[in-house]
């Protein structure tokens, strides 16, 4: 699994970009993009995707299957 930004939700304040541990998210369009290819969820250094750790926005970065 990976994880993935909502566009509709997406603020575009950054936050999520620096604290990724692989580099996957990325900009895109304006809004930031998380490249399911090289998203491990942070696993296994952390419990809890960091992505979600740092953004505000409720439901903007959500678990997908690949």
């Amino acid at each position: 699994m990976a994880m993935q930004i909502v566009a509709d939700l997406c603020t575009s304040c950054g936050d999520c970009e620096p604290i990724c541990p692989t580099g996957a998210i990325v900009p895109k369009k304006g809004v930031f993009f998380i490249n399911a290819g090289t998203c491990t969820e942070c696993e296994p250094d952390h419990d809890l995707p960091q992505c979600l750790s740092v953004c505000m926005e409720d439901g903007c970065i959500i678990a997908v299957d690949e």
